[in-house]
């Protein structure tokens, strides 16, 4: 077999035509290869150095060691971002992906006006991350539509500062009930109501997308499984637990993981709707490795800011080999 490889490979280089037809194809290749090489593994390789080192854009890197990883770690608003974005995952992967099935199983329904709603489902996904910021910035407003549908709802004036009010809800629900909850258990506090309102506004704009692939993944399961399964006395949500959702499990997984992903990499609706504010409640890893890399506090520290990158790919990494432990356990039978 070595000695037939050997001899496939040698006639290779000697047939001029398949000579000619490789290097054509390499060389239409060549813009992508020489941009990926330069400007991602390149770039990979250089930030790897980075974290090493001491740089702040000015003066050459300095080698530092591990050092800067033991400073990330031990940064409380490094912590505390990460902290911020757990919460943030934790509510918004789930609620989106249920929002996702539940809107991709309506319009898999046979229902008039299938195509416009569609449409309308569909339309803030496509519309960009910062015009959609601007727009619930202006909802979200003391005076906007939101405190004044709330108001109506009410009869009573509702004038809530959505996004600059730093109170979690553990926090606001031990206050229902008399009690508090120290400065410095911060961590007890959960997501505060800026951060909910960010989350409100990602699920609203995020599910959507994810409603594409269950709706795709929904038309893809043959009839002749309903039709079995109606012969068998299944019908309605008993159809749905038991045939629906384990049929969809390769895209639930598929969801799950770009959501944690999504999640974990909140930076432009922080940067643009709270900068992480109030009292950093709204701070996250990528906004935090924004503002050191490019010193928005200080002086750049574009070192540690690579080192906080790492630690958050490997965060992100761990959570993916997690999920896809225990979620595609099974589906390659189904």
């Amino acid at each position: 077999m070595a000695a037939q490889a050997t001899r496939q490979r040698t006639g290779f280089w000697q047939n001029e035509k398949a000579r000619g037809e490789a290097l054509t194809a390499y060389l239409f290749l060549s813009p992508y290869l020489i941009i990926t090489l330069v400007f991602t593994v390149g770039l990979l390789i250089y930030a790897v150095y980075l974290s090493f080192t001491r740089f702040d854009l000015f003066t050459p890197p300095e080698w530092r060691g591990i050092n800067n990883y033991i400073e990330s770690l031990g940064d409380a608003r490094f912590l505390r971002s990460l902290y911020n974005v757990a919460w943030y995952s934790l509510i918004v992967t789930p609620v989106q992906t249920l929002l996702a099935i539940l809107m991709a199983v309506l319009l898999n329904a046979p229902i008039a006006g299938k195509r416009f709603f569609r449409t309308v489902f569909y339309a803030p996904s496509v519309t960009s991350s910062v015009v959609i910021s601007m727009i619930f910035i202006w909802l979200y407003n003391r005076n906007g539509f939101i405190n004044f549908g709330l108001s109506q709802l009410l009869s009573r004036d509702v004038t809530v500062s959505w996004l600059q009010e730093p109170r979690g809800l553990i926090e606001i629900i031990a206050g229902l009930f008399g009690g508090t909850i120290p400065a410095d258990q911060w961590w007890l506090r959960g997501p505060s109501v800026a951060l909910m309102a960010i989350m409100a506004m990602n699920i609203f704009t995020t599910a959507p997308t994810f409603m594409i692939m269950f709706l795709a993944a929904l038309q893809d399961i043959p009839g002749y499984v309903y039709e079995a399964a109606s012969l068998d006395g299944s019908y309605g949500a008993h159809r749905f637990v038991n045939i629906t959702l384990p049929l969809l499990r390769p895209v639930i997984l598929l969801v799950i993981v770009l959501s944690t992903i999504g999640t974990f990499q909140l930076f432009d609706q922080a940067l643009l709707m709270t900068a992480g504010g109030p009292l950093d409640t709204t701070l996250t890893p990528t906004l935090l490795i924004y503002n050191e890399a490019l010193g928005k506090a200080g002086p750049p520290r574009m070192g540690l800011a690579s080192s906080m990158a790492f630690v958050l790919g490997a965060i992100i990494f761990v959570f993916t080999f997690i999920q896809r432990h225990y979620i595609e356990r099974g589906t390659e039978q189904i």
